[in-house]
C-alpha cells in the first residue's frame, strides 16, 4: 500500500498549485468541480458526465464511488481511467476504493461529509447562478474559537459577517445561527453550502438584511459519544451548548442585535431537529425558526431506520396546545424537503397536519433529494423572509 499512496502524492501538489492559484489580474471564479491540474480530472462533461484520472501504476485495483462504484480501468501509463453516467445538478461527494481501502481523492478538495473527509463534485444547476461569486460587496467567514461551557474546553466555529461589517463599527446586526446535518461540523454551511456566497449575492441585490451567520460544531458528545436520535433527549446537549455557551459568547465577541427579533435559528437534518428542538422552547431567544430535511416530522432515509408518525403536541409541548402563543412569539416557522427525499412524504404529511392545528407554517418544497443543493435552496429562500422590517 505505500507504493500505491505515494505515486498518488505528487497529485496532490498539482491540484493544490491549480485551484488555490489565481493568474494576476484574473477574476476569481468557482470551479464546478475540483479540476487536478496535471490530469484534468475530475472534467465535468457538457452531458454532466464526469471524467475521472488517477495515476497509480502500482495499484491493482481502482474503484470510483460516486453513487455507486464504478470499475476505473488502468492504461499503459499507469493512470487509471472512468467516466460516470450523467450527474445531476447538486453537491455530491465521492471517493477513490484503491485496493479495496476507501479514501478520499488526494488531488481534490475534501470536506468533512459523511463522518469524514470525502472528496465531492459539484454539477451546476441552470437558474442558481445566485449560488455563484458575483460582482457584488464580500463579507468573510472567520473561524473563531469559543469556552465550553458545559464540555469544559475550547471549541471552534465558523461566523459570516456580511460585507459592511468591519466598515461600519457602530451598526449592530441580526445573527441567523445555521446547523448541519449528521456527519458534518461547522465548516458544512461555509464549504459545501456557500453561505458567504449567496447572503453575499442576497444582499448585494437588496433581497436580504445584512445579518451575521454562525455555524456551530453541533456534534456535542455526552460521555464520550454523540447521541443520535430524532427526540428531545438526543437534541439537549446542543440546545443546552447554543442557549449556555454559543449565544452569549456571539453577542459578547460581534456586534449583535442581542435580542429575540434579532434571532434566527435554522439547520438541515439533523441540524433541522437542532433548530426544532432548540429554537421552538426558546422563543425569548429566537423569533425565526427554519427546518430543513428533517427527520423530526418521520420518515426513514438511512438502512435500518425505523420511521416515526410525528405528532406535534408529543415532540413539542404546547405547540398545538398553545399554538396562539407560537403563532404569536414566532415571526417565521419554515420548513423545506426536496422532493426525492425519502423523507417528502413525511415532512408534507407533518406540515398538513400542523397547519390543520392552527399553526402558521412557510413551506417550501424544491426539487432534488437528502443533498446540499436543496439546502442551499433553503437558505437561499429562507434568508430574505429573515428580520423584515428589522434595522
Amino acid at each position: 500500500m505505500k507504493k500505491t499512496y505515494s505515486r498518488l502524492f505528487p497529485c496532490i501538489l498539482a491540484g493544490a498549485l491549480f485551484c488555490s492559484g489565481q493568474a494576476v489580474g484574473a477574476e476569481p471564479s468557482v470551479l464546478p468541480t475540483n479540476i487536478n491540474a496535471r490530469s484534468m480530472s475530475p472534467k465535468l462533461l457538457p452531458d454532466n458526465r464526469v471524467e475521472f484520472a488517477v495515476k497509480s501504476p502500482d495499484a491493482n485495483s481502482i474503484k470510483l464511488a460516486l453513487g455507486h462504484d464504478y470499475d476505473m480501468v488502468k492504461d499503459a501509463d499507469g493512470v487509471w481511467r472512468v467516466t460516470t453516467d450523467p450527474q445531476v445538478p447538486g453537491f455530491h461527494y465521492y471517493s477513490l476504493i484503491i485496493d479495496g481501502v476507501n479514501v478520499a481523492d488526494p488531488a481534490s478538495m475534501s470536506y468533512f461529509g459523511c463522518g469524514r473527509m470525502s472528496s465531492a463534485v459539484d454539477i451546476p444547476e441552470e437558474g442558481c447562478e445566485w449560488q455563484e461569486v458575483k460582482d457584488v460587496p464580500h463579507g468573510s467567514i472567520r473561524t473563531v474559537r469559543y469556552y465550553s461551557n458545559r464540555l469544559k474546553c475550547w471549541r471552534v466555529m465558523n461566523v459570516y459577517t456580511p460585507p459592511s461589517y468591519d466598515k461600519d463599527s457602530a451598526r449592530r446586526y441580526p445573527v441567523l445561527y445555521v446547523c448541519h446535518g449528521g456527519g458534518e461540523d461547522h465548516t458544512g454551511w461555509g464549504a459545501q453550502g456557500r453561505t458567504d456566497i449567496i447572503l453575499d449575492n442576497l444582499i448585494g441585490e437588496g433581497k436580504a438584511q445584512e445579518m451575521i451567520v454562525v455555524m456551530p460544531n453541533g456534534n456535542i458528545p455526552v460521555d464520550g459519544k454523540v447521541r443520535m436520535g430524532y427526540n428531545r433527549e438526543a437534541m439537549a446537549p446542543f440546545a443546552d451548548e447554543l442557549v449556555g455557551s454559543i449565544v452569549p459568547f456571539v453577542d459578547a465577541n460581534f456586534r449583535t442585535q442581542a435580542s429575540r427579533e434579532g434571532r434566527a435559528l435554522a439547520g438541515l437534518s439533523m441540524g433541522g431537529g437542532q433548530a426544532f428542538y432548540a429554537g421552538l422552547p426558546n422563543t425569548d431567544l429566537f423569533s425565526h425558526v427554519g427546518v430543513f430535511s428533517s427527520g423530526v416530522f418521520g420518515g426513514a432515509i438511512f438502512p435500518g431506520e425505523v420511521p416515526k408518525k410525528f405528532d406535534p403536541e408529543k415532540e413539542m409541548p404546547g405547540l398545538v396546545s398553545e399554538k396562539d402563543r407560537y403563532n404569536r412569539d414566532l415571526n417565521l416557522f419554515y420548513v423545506s424537503v426536496g422532493t426525492d427525499d425519502a423523507r417528502y412524504s413525511a415532512v408534507c404529511e407533518a406540515v398538513e397536519t400542523m397547519r390543520n392545528a392552527g399553526l402558521d407554517v412557510e413551506f417550501s418544497i424544491f426539487p432534488g433529494g437528502h443533498e446540499w443543493q436543496v439546502w442551499r435552496k433553503s437558505l437561499h429562500d429562507i434568508a430574505p423572509r429573515l428580520f423584515r422590517g428589522h434595522k
